[in-house]
């Protein structure tokens, strides 16, 4: 079976990062797959598992990623630049590493992503999507994440300067991912949050209100949006970085 392209997944080992390698698979793409090495149980079943889907699947690690997924999977056509951390602390209590750390992840490597993904796509001649992951926190920022929120404001302005290579970050909100419930478990116990507000699989979030959907999102709700922003469909959009959330999900 033929390959529609190839596509990069930063932060796939789980989560949002694992539905959008999953969801890409499925759409005919072949996926390399890079996560940080504590990680690398994860990469390896997910690998097996796109594998299964007919496509194929690499692990890389960061240094040689884009040449070596180029050379070796015949080129690069997406880059998903999704991997993130999150350090819930007020601006009073974090510190310089924390601070820094978050940003390293969450900024400067979307910026090298964009950076090496871009050239090796407008020097291999076709073009290419490149995609990261912003988030509502980079639409509005709010306390404990103040530095989370800086380093997302900052993918979503490195969208928007970059727009003329066909370049779009996606921003969800409240999804069920480790990173949402370490922020929600922070701001308000799980059980009483769920008994409170009679929600599906909540996990703290004290802005949640009047979900229209009556649910959270889920990581496959993401990987939707990305699925198209990688499609041809998509060719009219850049610089953008659409909301993945129900209209009143998360109110300010």
């Amino acid at each position: 079976m033929s390959a529609k392209g190839t596509a990069i997944v930063t932060g796939a080992a789980k989560g949002i990062g694992r539905a959008i390698a999953l969801r890409l698979a499925d759409d005919g793409f072949d996926v390399a797959l890079n996560d940080i090495p504590s990680q690398v149980g994860g990469l390896e079943s997910l690998s097996q598992e796109i594998s299964g889907k007919g496509r194929k699947s690499m692990i890389e690690d960061v240094k040689s990623l884009v040449s070596h997924v180029g050379a070796t999977l015949g080129g690069l056509d997406v880059m998903v630049a999704n991997a993130g951390i999150c350090i819930t602390k007020s601006i009073m209590d974090i510190t310089l590493d924390e601070w820094e750390r978050q940003f390293a992840v969450n900024s400067r490597g979307v910026f090298l992503c964009y950076k090496y993904a871009g050239a090796y796509m407008i020097n291999q001649g076709r073009g290419g999507r490149l995609i990261a992951a912003s988030s509502i926190g980079g639409k509005q920022g709010q306390d404990p994440l103040g530095a989370y929120c800086a380093t997302k404001f900052a993918v979503r302005g490195m969208t928007q300067a970059f727009a003329w290579y066909y370049v779009n970050a996606y921003a969800p909100g409240a999804v069920e991912t480790d990173i949402s419930r370490c922020w929600g478990s922070h701001r308000r116990g799980v059980d009483k949050f769920s008994a409170q507000h009679k929600c599906e699989s909540v996990f703290g979030l004290p802005r949640l209100r009047a979900v229209p959907t009556g649910t959270l999102g889920t990581p496959d709700d993401i990987a939707s949006i990305v699925s198209y922003l990688a499609s041809k469909e998509s060719r009219f959009i850049t610089g953008a970085s659409p909301f993945n959330k129900p209209v009143n999900l998360i109110q300010f």
